[in-house]
């Protein structure tokens, strides 16, 4: 325990004055969560970093994290991320022949699965900063108090197991109190800081995002539970690695872009 809360205090001393100060070192620090993020998931696969195949999951990981207001320059026109995914997607494929299957069709599947699920969650986390502090607290609070509903009220009232095969500590208690203690979070910044015109909008994205960030902690559960580890990695003692810590993040600030919310 102490040695969580010592990691813990660190970890908010660093990340929350670059989130306020924003801007490029925001940016940096965002590149910087989604190469460890991406690295833990090859390191689950067993695909070494430095591979081909690593290689252009690193450089398609970046290019997904490109903010949007950026423009390459001499060019004059957006870059399409679309159009980057085709080509990481035909560079893997052809590897596959390269290789002569050793890298495998799963694993280029694999590959650009998990560059979108890290790019796209950190992506949008670059986004939601340049939109607007408040969004960020926002989605931080909400999933800080769906995890604290979720374990208090899991510990008192739960009974009935949520998923057992993927997290068996998990109930469905816990799962609906950790929606009340987001709803709660909802109104307490309608009241002080208005995100939306519409409060019952907002409590019902609100839940959605509860409900979504739960997901974001399963999702995680049964990665480690298909290949065999405890934690993604062991970069923050205590407490596992960067996608341990952002799990519920990565579904969350993607999902209120989609509703509108931001």
């Amino acid at each position: 325990m102490k040695t969580r809360i010592i990691t813990a205090v660190f970890a908010i001393a660093i990340f929350l004055p670059l989130v306020i100060i924003g801007n490029t070192p925001f940016i940096i620090l965002v590149y910087l969560l989604g190469t460890i993020a991406f690295r833990e998931l090859l390191r689950m696969k067993r695909i070494k970093s430095l591979s081909i195949p690593g290689i252009i999951g690193f450089v398609f990981l970046w290019v997904l994290l490109i903010p949007q207001s950026l423009v390459i320059e001499n060019i004059g026109t957006n870059f399409s991320k679309i159009e980057a995914a085709l080509i990481v997607v035909m560079l893997l494929l052809s590897y596959t022949v390269i290789s002569k299957n050793k890298f495998s069709f799963d694993d280029a599947g694999f590959m650009i699965l998990s560059t979108l699920y890290v790019g796209v969650g950190f992506y949008y986390l670059i986004e939601t900063r340049m939109i607007g502090l408040t969004y960020v607290f926002y989605a931080l609070f909400v999933i800080w108090a769906t995890d604290s509903g979720a374990y208090f009220v899991g510990r008192a009232f739960g009974k009935r197991k949520l998923w057992p095969e993927i997290s068996p500590n998990k109930t469905i208690a816990g799962f609906v109190g950790g929606i009340f203690s987001a709803l709660l979070v909802g109104c307490v910044f309608q009241l002080i800081s208005p995100i939306h015109d519409s409060t019952f909008f907002l409590l019902a994205v609100t839940v959605v995002t509860s409900v979504f960030g739960q997901m974001g902690d399963l999702v995680e559960s049964a990665l480690k539970r298909h290949f065999i580890v405890k934690d993604s990695g062991h970069i923050l003692p205590g407490h596992g690695g960067i996608l341990d810590r952002f799990d519920s993040l990565l579904f969350v600030l993607p999902i209120l872009h989609f509703l509108q919310l931001i």
